[in-house]
């Protein structure tokens, strides 16, 4: 079993660092700064929670002044970097909040977020002054830099996973417009990443915000149109009729069906969580012209309290000739995640085409013998 995440930050780690620190600040005791990060109860403490512990610990072991504790970090962060290092900005975000330090803080931000990330740590100061924050953000819309550039972006998402949402921005985007419009053809592939992730965030609230922007978009450079079609995904897994038309997906009417002819079949029917199914699937696309298809199943889970909820996967996304036939075999397994957990009952799976139910089949999902998921 893989090592969970949490445990990067472990004794070595924490040794590490505090000699780090005590090469350049003579003061830093390393024992008691590990002994004081480690107390109780430290096992029981997951990721986020054991990086806000070793903040903390920091803040009682570096100067008091901001200032001068800055200027510590600042004398290691070039050898401080990685995913573990979000200590750098998260120690900004805990003890930078003052009126007084914004200046010092977001040079912090800057300094710090190429080493790691300071998307987490920017996202208290948004919520206290978002126009200040916005206009920071601008700012690093334009830096060299692409981690500041990405900072800019990422930073402001209405809904960054493990982030804190900003709820302002969900009931109203056009703040964070200005941003996305100066990095739509950043020649950065993590940036316009970012990008992408920001406008599907903002198309869950406000999908004609993003629809117009992508009519906009369209056509402006390679770049812009890699973005607007990953900004698009959720969209397009719900098959808006705008932007599948924008895409060139093609549409059906009663009087010409795209799907000639459709089938779903699941062997075995029955099955245990644990297990794996094949999916095999046929269609036949209508004859004339060459259309572009997107071909998913989905799969309405049963949950804990024996409602469900559809989750889409993706099989095939391309052209195709006219009276085209496909068929194809896919292997579901039924095995727990740690983003998703099987429950027992009857399942649903649909084969879709451009989002039009084609063809679907049921399949029976059972306890598995020791007992474990669904109990």
């Amino acid at each position: 079993m893989a090592e969970p995440l949490k445990a990067m930050y472990n004794e070595g780690f924490l040794r590490s660092f505090g000699m780090k620190l005590a090469r350049v600040y003579s003061v830093f005791n390393t024992d008691d700064f590990v002994a004081a990060a480690m107390k109780e109860p430290w096992e029981e403490l997951e990721l986020k929670a054991r990086m806000r512990r070793i903040t903390e610990t920091l803040g009682t072991f570096l100067p008091a002044d901001y200032e001068e504790a800055l200027t510590v970090l600042y004398a290691v962060d070039g050898e401080c970097t990685g995913f573990p290092y979000l200590i750098f900005p998260d120690f900004v975000e805990v003890y930078g909040q003052g009126e007084g330090h914004w200046e010092l803080s977001m040079a912090a931000l800057e300094r710090f977020t190429p080493g790691s990330s300071a998307e987490f740590a920017v996202r208290p100061f948004m919520l206290r002054d978002p126009q200040r924050m916005m206009a920071q953000m601008r700012v690093w819309s334009r830096h060299d830099n692409e981690h500041v550039r990405r900072l800019a972006s990422e930073g402001s998402r209405p809904r960054l996973p493990w982030g804190q949402a900003l709820p302002m921005f969900k009931r109203d985007p056009s703040p964070v417009l200005p941003v996305l419009e100066q990095l739509k053809a950043d020649p950065s592939l993590y940036v316009r990443k970012s990008v992408a992730n920001n406008l599907n965030d903002i198309a869950k609230d406000h999908p004609d915000v993003v629809i117009g922007i992508a009519r906009r978009w369209k056509g402006v450079s390679e770049h812009t149109d890699w973005i607007v079609r990953h900004g698009c995904r959720s969209l397009i897994r719900q098959a808006n009729p705008e932007i599948m038309a924008l895409f060139g997906y093609a549409d059906e009417t009663d009087d010409m069906p795209l799907v000639a002819a459709a089938s779903l079949s699941v062997d075995p029917s029955v099955l245990q969580i644990g297990g794996s199914c094949e999916l095999r699937y046929s269609l036949s696309v209508r004859e004339g012209d060459p259309v572009r298809i997107r071909i998913e199943y989905g799969i309405d889970f049963v949950k804990a309290g024996g409602k469900t909820s559809r989750k889409l996967f993706l099989l095939s996304d391309k052209t195709v000739p006219g009276g085209s036939r496909l068929s194809a075999v896919r292997t579901h397994r039924w095995a727990d995640l740690t983003t998703r957990r099987h429950y027992p009952g009857e399942h649903r799976i649909t084969l879709l085409v451009n989002g039009r139910e084609a063809a679907s089949a049921l399949l029976n999902l059972e306890a598995d013998q020791a007992g474990g998921s669904g109990r």
